[in-house]
């Protein structure tokens, strides 16, 4: 007997029915190798029936959640338990429901008792149930095994290759025995890092066949444990005239008994390689509906078939290589250290595959329930967007907690070679403040600067019906990827291109007029003219921009040629990789101990600087103080755009005595003749809340002009404190600020802190600051130490 569907479970339980009692030696083996943590311990009793080994747990000290996947065993366990404190009854289908009700903290013991026969996809449930356990922790599987058992009812049983598999990704797997049930417990779920692997050669002069990539209602991909010990899609060679699809779907049936329509099978992509030495061409057929109840009917080929999570197939061990490289190319990223192929993507009219986990939708819902608590989605369109737009699925290498982190996490998809990330899906926070301030109606058509699908498609939810987002990037691989994203997840409204974003989309994409609004979404050191000139009148530009080395999201509204600031948004992005890509001039001190950056593009003479530095330093208190959490990144951008000689000093190898800069941290600085000075903020007093606690700027100095240097630092704290700073983070003062075309002249600009770059001069009105027009001297210390009181 084996159920496989709820309500004969259901019916089991309502019958009075239960399963073979929790036996003395069982309740040894627990008591000896599951003993309670000191201080007491929480334990996890997967498919608990009636209750029975829960209450047991409770009576030796656990708190116990017990889990079934029926109300009649879970309402008999509350009655027969009654007395029991300590458990948790927990109606729950382990397999698919949410597990949000499961402990956050995990546990120290999880069991699966008579259970495990029973569960579909085996690899995928003991994989995420290792990821619950605690440091020390052990999975205990109670289970009967074939040959202690009738052949009758053998269906409820373990064959020695399953229990093999069950043990593989264990640090350590102990086997007892428990009255004729195998005791198996489990620790340290070491998982096996994926490897794709060949197959014994062929014979054969040429290969060429199909694979089917089928996922599941909740996007799980649908992998089988070949007798060949390595993980492998449904697939084999075409007979006769049979086109690639058909034998795809074929392949499918004959396999795994899953029924799909040839005309739900989409060839994707041809894959070019050889398996030793002996042509192979593969094709990558995507199943995008298919009915049926999962089988094995060639147990000879395969142990057993399942649904696998995406972000989990890093650790699955051992992948048959034409899997491993049709999993890429479906999921481009989603497999790491992959053998060299030629692809043949091909623009196969392939809908959107629907389909995630129902943690997906609350873990989604708690996100942007915090990106609307944090005042960053105002507008209902983009609360719906966040709300709809899965963005797990656009970065599957992710788990679904990370993939929906609602603070300041980004999903980093893709390195290069020192390690530096140059791809990610933002954190949604800063997603929905750069979207809000596009200020997009529905219709809108709107150029994109960097992919990866998931922006671009809260965009065109945001601007639906009609609306349309143009997303351009320079690295083939990124736009390979999104545009496989956006084919399974997209709503069709999204193109793809791939090249410079700093040229701007290519002209046929440009709608008559200009782009209603324009988003960049990697740091800019400068601004293309290309953004300006096809953006509409009236339509905003919101990107990162680096002034000094410190970025702001920045929202620019096109008047003529001049683009005029409305708002500023703390943040930081992956740098630009294509033509506005610059290399920012550094100069090494004290053996590579310091660093001064100069971010504005042009370096500073630092002659006689390394022998200043190894004389006496100045210090000097600014009598300006901050307490716990403050901000100060106005202060950063501040000094950035009014000082001349700005560079940004770091310490990286030396001690702090030296400059008191920690390691790995920098300073705001100006340079001077054989001279310099920075600012830090000293710790001034202590107290057990952070209320208690408080910091002072102070400038630090070395140099015969440190002093002079020292005091116009000082002078801009104080303004800073003064005009700019206020008691609420989110109120700090915003300069005016207009883009100016290169080349404007002097004259035709506005009076501010003139910020020269390649393509565009930023002109900078701080409040309370007196300056002069451009082309004049704007700096004069002595004026300026006067004029603030100093």
């Amino acid at each position: 007997m084996t159920y496989t569907a709820r309500d004969e479970w259901e019916q089991h339980y309502g019958e009075g029915k239960g399963w073979l009692r929790l036996g003395e030696r069982e309740q040894q083996l627990l008591a000896e190798h599951a003993p309670v943590p000191e201080g007491g311990g929480r334990a996890l009793d997967v498919g608990c029936g009636t209750g029975e080994l829960a209450a047991h747990l409770v009576g030796v000290g656990y708190t116990v959640d017990a889990v079934d996947l029926t109300d009649s065993a879970i309402a008999r366990a509350r009655e027969e338990h009654a007395d029991v404190e300590g458990v948790r009854w927990l109606q729950m289908d382990i397999e698919r429901d949410d597990p949000a009700p499961l402990d956050e903290e995990g546990y120290d013991l999880i069991t699966m008792r008579l259970v495990y026969p029973f569960v579909r996809n085996r690899g995928r449930i003991v994989h995420g149930l290792g990821e619950r356990l605690r440091d020390g922790g052990a999975l205990v599987v109670i289970t009967p095994i074939v040959e202690n058992t009738p052949a009758e009812r053998r269906g409820i049983a373990l064959d020695e290759d399953e229990i093999t598999l069950l043990g593989a990704g264990w640090k350590t797997v102990e086997r007892l025995d428990a009255d004729g049930l195998a005791f198996l417990v489990m620790r340290g779920p070491c998982h096996l890092d994926t490897r794709a692997v060949e197959k014994r050669p062929t014979t054969g002069h040429a290969l060429i066949g199909a694979l089917a990539v089928v996922t599941d209602d909740a996007s799980r991909v649908l992998l089988g444990r070949s007798r060949r010990g390595m993980l492998e899609l449904p697939g084999g060679k075409t007979t006769g005239p049979e086109d690639l699809a058909a034998a795809a779907v074929r392949e499918l049936a004959e396999e795994t008994g899953l029924i799909a329509d040839p005309a739900d099978a989409h060839v994707v992509t041809m894959l070019v390689d050889d398996s030793h030495g002996v042509p192979r061409l593969t094709a990558v057929v995507r199943i995008t509906a298919w009915t049926g109840t999962l089988a094995n009917p060639e147990p000879d080929k395969f142990d057993r078939w399942e649904f696998f999570d995406l972000h989990a197939l890093v650790c699955v061990g051992d992948v048959f290589v034409p899997a491993a490289l049709a999993l890429d190319a479906v999921w481009p990223g989603i497999l790491p250290d992959l053998p060299p192929t030629t692809s043949y993507p091909i623009a196969a009219d392939q809908p959107p595959v629907p389909g995630e986990p129902a943690e997906a939708t609350r873990l989604r819902a708690s996100m942007t329930q915090m990106v609307i608590d944090g005042g960053w989605a105002p507008s209902e369109r983009l609360r719906e967007a966040l709300l709809t737009v899965p963005r797990h699925r656009f970065a599957p290498e992710a788990n679904l907690a990370a993939a929906y982190d609602g603070g300041d996490r980004a999903v980093i998809t893709r390195y290069d070679e020192t390690g530096t990330a140059i791809s990610s899906v933002s954190a949604a926070w800063l997603q929905a403040d750069m979207i809000e301030h596009l200020g997009l109606k529905p219709g809108a058509v709107v150029f994109e600067a960097g992919s990866g699908g998931y922006n671009a498609e809260l965009i065109a939810h945001v601007t639906e019906p009609d609306g349309r987002v143009v997303t351009v990037d320079i690295d083939p691989w990124v736009v390979r990827r999104t545009r496989r994203f956006l084919t399974e997840a997209g709503s069709g409204r999204v193109t793809a291109v791939e090249a410079d974003a700093a040229l701007g989309a290519p002209g046929h994409l440009v709608p008559r007029g200009g782009f209603d609004a324009s988003m960049i979404t990697y740091n800019c050191w400068d601004v293309a003219p290309a953004w300006r000139e096809q953006l509409a009148e009236g339509g905003r530009l919101v990107l990162p921009l680096e002034v000094g080395g410190y970025t702001r999201a920045v929202t620019f509204e096109r008047r003529g040629q001049v683009l005029h600031a409305r708002h500023f948004t703390y943040c930081g992005f992956v740098r630009d990789q294509g033509q506005q890509a610059r290399t920012i001039p550094v100069v090494s001190l004290l053996d590579g101990g310091l660093t001064l950056r100069f971010e504005h593009g042009t370096a500073a003479d630092t002659t006689g600087l390394e022998e200043a530095l190894r004389g006496p330093r100045h210090g000097f208190a600014t009598g300006v103080t901050m307490g716990a959490n403050a901000y100060f990144g106005s202060l950063q951008l501040y000094a950035a755009t009014t000082l001349s000689g700005f560079c940004q000093l770091a310490a990286h190898q030396e001690p702090e005595a030296v400059t008191g800069i920690a390691k790995d941290r920098d300073a705001p600085a100006i340079t001077g003749e054989a001279s310099l000075a920075y600012l830090i903020h000293v710790q001034t007093k202590n107290g057990d809340s952070p209320q208690d606690k408080e910091w002072e700027w102070t400038v630090h100095a070395f140099g015969e002009q440190g002093p002079k240097l020292a005091e116009r630092l000082a002078a801009t704290v104080r303004a800073w404190d003064r005009h700019i700073r206020a008691d609420d983070n989110d109120q700090h003062a915003d300069p005016v600020l207009t883009l100016h075309p290169a080349g404007t002249p002097d004259g035709a600009l506005p009076a501010g802190d003139v910020l020269d770059k390649e393509h565009c001069r930023l002109v900078f009105r701080w409040p309370g600051r007196d300056v002069v027009l451009p082309g004049r001297p704007v700096e004069r210390p002595e004026a300026d130490i006067v004029a603030e009181g100093v």
